[in-house]
């Protein structure tokens, strides 16, 4: 897959909206902001639908993994934006690794671990962090936002935005 995708992904309360722009974006954050509820929406989405409640826009499938088929399932999806939470094992596994670079997937990887075997650029590393708190009856928004400045290969040098 080559170019950006925008993923919307909303329920009546809350929600995400942002653009992955390489084959590897990680999602970071502090406990509770939100990553692994992000995850969930997607997978309850892919699971019933709009009976779940969620609902997934992008120009892409929007898929997770996270069982003990993982391998056989990644080589059987292609073209597609595939989730992974941080507490599936596989996700620090060289094998892992491996497919991934293989693969014409994309992934974001929600995970506050270092990934040394997986070669993802810095400018594609977001916080998440909880904004908008309205009332419970109001939607809310949770913040995507560059972790560090860009960097330019060209110049060396960190542009924060």
């Amino acid at each position: 897959m080559k170019g950006a995708h925008r993923v919307i992904v909303e329920t009546s309360k809350i929600k995400y909206d942002f653009i992955i722009k390489r084959n590897i974006t990680i999602l970071t954050g502090d406990s509770g902001s939100g990553k692994t509820l992000l995850i969930d929406y997607i997978r309850e989405y892919r699971r019933y639908g709009a009976d779940s409640g969620v609902s997934v826009s992008c120009d892409r499938d929007c898929r997770t993994l996270d069982d003990e088929n993982w391998e056989r399932q990644l080589q059987e999806i292609s073209d597609s934006i595939i989730f992974i939470d941080e507490g599936n094992r596989f996700l620090l596994s060289r094998r892992f690794a491996e497919l991934v670079k293989a693969s014409d997937n994309y992934f974001v990887l929600a995970t506050r671990e270092k990934l040394p075997a997986i070669p993802y650029s810095i400018n594609e590393i977001y916080g998440f962090r909880k904004s908008g708190k309205y009332t419970e009856a109001k939607q809310k928004y949770n913040e995507i936002y560059h972790l560090y400045g860009e960097f330019s290969t060209e110049h060396h040098t960190y542009r924060q935005k």
